[in-house]
């Protein structure tokens, strides 16, 4: 008796199917797409695996789990902190002030680094004896030693060995800088001291106005006009101006001596001080480096064209070869501010109360809550680089070379 003939039609479909899958797995776009989707699901699997068997462990010590601990109240004080808190607010809060410093930290490390670094970089390549050799110097030996110690030097070494607050160093009547850190006068702002923040504006969108027009004529005529002396006078006239005007609403609030410390003005604490001028010269060694390659690479026949056209050394190099240096500069910078944004991690050393010490420390020692706590600090550091990176490359695609 023959086959009935759905058996011919099961068999001709799967004969298909066996040769279209076979066509499938020699194709290479299908396999690698395979591939990918094998991968990140196994990877997913792995991490859901983890998850649950860290909850399932922690549920079964009896340890909560969950961000309901952000609400509770801290109970314990912060050195510094540029938000309002004492020990009545709550745990978020205290997320928020060590996110705060750390940004402090990292956006004044920055800053410091990268002046002090192209700096030194510049000085690296002067034709000047002395001033190469001690730029050499300064970048061997602060390259060399570990962060750590040299954040140990700053605090233990020079701020420790400062005086009392009762015989601290004054300079003048208004800045003292004694073993609790540096203290100076506080503006303080009056009713109508708006104007001064409304001259200000002015001032800054005038200079603005002022370099464009400068640009413009000096591409439509080649006469240069004093952009920056211009620009700072409006800076300087337009305020001072407003302030004598509207009744001189801004006074100063001295740091006076009362009991065992300062009180007003503003304090610096050792801590932060210490962990600033650590992160800003180690760093500035690295860069310092990165900007003498960056300047190298720039071919000595543009100095040599720029020099020939009668424009001084100092043009010549803000005009000609920075410009041109900064392609090469700016990838590697990017790498040396996500290493000094990281680095400061290392206030903990010495008590500063950055992220990892106020969160990641104290209120995880208090709470428990290790798996939270933990993952919030690590999305904040996350967060903090990917913004950098963002930031530089947006920079980077500015300044790079467009080839026509």
């Amino acid at each position: 008796m023959p086959p009935p003939v759905s058996v011919f039609f099961y068999t001709g479909c799967v004969v298909l199917a066996a040769k279209n899958t076979k066509k499938l797995l020699y194709n290479p776009t299908f396999r690698s797409v395979l591939f990918q989707a094998l991968a990140a699901a196994a990877l997913c699997y792995f991490v859901y695996s983890i998850i649950n068997n860290a909850l399932t462990n922690l549920d079964q010590r009896g340890i909560a789990t969950g961000f309901g601990f952000l609400s509770q109240e801290a109970g314990f004080g912060i050195g510094l902190s540029l938000i309002d808190y004492d020990e009545t607010y709550s745990y978020g809060r205290t997320f928020f002030v060590g996110l705060l410093n750390t940004a402090l930290v990292s956006v004044l490390g920055i800053l410091l680094a990268t002046l002090l670094g192209f700096i030194i970089g510049i000085a690296r390549l002067s034709s000047n004896w002395l001033v190469s050799r001690f730029a050499a110097v300064y970048i061997e030996i602060f390259r060399n030693v570990p962060l750590l110690l040299q954040i140990f030097f700053w605090y233990f070494a020079v701020l420790q060995a400062l005086p009392s607050p009762r015989n601290s160093l004054s300079f003048g009547e208004s800045v003292f800088l004694n073993v609790r850190g540096l203290y100076f006068a506080k503006p303080v702002f009056g009713p109508n001291a708006y104007w001064i923040g409304l001259a200000l504006i002015a001032a800054i969108v005038s200079g603005i106005s002022y370099a464009i027009y400068a640009k413009k004529k000096q591409k439509a005529t080649g006469q240069q006009s004093p952009i920056l002396w211009v620009s700072l006078s409006l800076l300087v006239v337009l305020p001072t101006f407003s302030y004598f005007a509207s009744g001189q609403p801004v006074y100063l609030e001295v740091p006076e001596l009362k009991g065992f410390n300062f009180r007003g003005g503003i304090g610096i604490i050792p801590e932060l001080a210490a962990l600033l001028l650590a992160l800003s010269i180690y760093t500035a060694s690295f860069i310092a480096e990165i900007v003498r390659a960056g300047i190298n690479a720039v071919s000595h026949g543009q100095t040599e064209a720029a020099l020939s056209l009668g424009l001084p050394q100092g043009k010549t190099l803000r005009l000609v070869v920075i410009p041109q240096a900064l392609r090469i500069i700016i990838p590697p910078l990017t790498s040396q501010y996500l290493n000094l944004t990281k680095n400061s991690s290392l206030a903990m050393a010495i008590g500063y109360p950055d992220l990892v010490s106020v969160f990641a420390g104290t209120t995880l020692n208090q709470t428990g809550q290790a798996i939270e706590i933990i993952a919030m600090t690590m999305a904040v550091y996350l967060a903090l680089s990917l913004f950098t990176s963002l930031l530089m490359n947006i920079y980077n695609r500015k300044v790079a070379l467009v080839e026509r």
